[in-house]
């Protein structure tokens, strides 16, 4: 009954606050799969289940009387991560195969839910995620309005919301599978402190700042490249978001080049942090280190290829 409680105040805890605080509400939505993969790898998949399926049942309980039906779609797909992860774990899954295969578990899931809310709405999963995102823009908007802000401004509101939303009706399914990998990425990471101020197993993945993408994955920029430079349509639709999902996995493995430096020469947590706030503030960064990704196959820039095939 402890375990029970405990399960359902946290999750309860992270859903409501991800509902209710405007600025910090995505962080607390991304701790969501946690409370799950604690409890699922401390008493083991079993138990686990049935603790998952009563915390459910409660948290839909107070979600209906509160009027926040979403959070019960937030609180399947999470929880059914929660799962996976701890399956994986005990399992001893590489890092990347664990990222890789729940991030497609978590796609299905999702894209699931979605199409049995459009067959209710009568709408396509890509209309009720244009609609989504438009709703935010126009919510936006409306603040800005309320403001008081003067006409010329509000000209150049309405030119980029309808910019904006071009843009995201070409790339949102890039959108969708990034955020998702990083919600399962950032899971894994925060649960290895955790789970040893808890005294549970973490899995050995080994050293993360020797992570590197698969060598043949720059066939798919390259063939990415050429179809989106020499096609239109359907086919320049999918060219360019499999190349921005690529150069974002080309991305953390530039951040793991950083990484292997920051550890070799002792580099000390305040620095690290500096850094880790540079690359995320600065753009310009992000493009060099998944350039760095890209062609740190051919240039070798923490040298451990050579010594890892001898």
């Amino acid at each position: 009954m402890s375990n029970l409680l405990g399960c359902v105040c946290w999750a309860i805890f992270l859903l409501l606050a991800s509902a209710w605080t405007p600025i910090f509400g995505p962080f607390f939505s991304l701790l969501t799969p946690l409370p799950f993969l604690y409890y699922s790898s401390k008493f083991g998949p079993y138990q686990a289940m049935k603790l998952v399926i009563l915390t459910a049942l409660i948290i839909a309980i107070i979600a209906n009387l509160l009027g926040q039906l979403r959070i019960i779609l937030v609180l399947l797909e999470f929880s059914a991560l929660g799962l996976v992860l701890a399956e994986f774990f005990r399992r001893n899954i590489s890092f990347g195969h664990t990222i890789l295969v729940s991030t497609i578990f978590m796609l299905l899931v999702g894209m699931g839910a979605l199409f049995f809310v459009g067959l209710n709405r009568d709408m396509s999963i890509s209309e009720m995620l244009i609609h989504y995102f438009d709703n935010h823009i126009q919510a936006t908007f409306k603040t800005y309005q309320e403001i008081g802000i003067n006409n010329e401004s509000e000209l150049q509101l309405e030119s980029f919301k309808k910019n904006f939303i071009s843009i995201i009706s070409k790339i949102y399914p890039s959108l969708i599978i990034i955020g998702t990998g990083f919600t399962v990425w950032f899971n894994i990471v925060i649960a290895k402190p955790f789970f040893g101020l808890r005294n549970l197993d973490y899995p050995d993945f080994g050293p993360l700042d020797r992570w590197k993408a698969q060598d043949t994955l720059v066939w798919g920029v390259i063939a990415s490249g050429v179809v989106l430079f020499l096609s239109s349509g359907y086919f320049s639709f999918i060219a360019i978001n499999a190349l921005i999902v690529m150069m974002v996995i080309y991305l953390f493995h530039g951040i793991s080049i950083v990484l292997f430096y920051l550890n070799k020469y002792h580099i000390p947590s305040w620095v690290r942090i500096g850094v880790y706030l540079l690359i995320i503030i600065q753009h310009f960064f992000l493009a060099i280190l998944a350039l760095m990704g890209l062609f740190d196959q051919w240039m070798d820039f923490r040298k451990i290829h050579k010594k890892t095939d001898s």
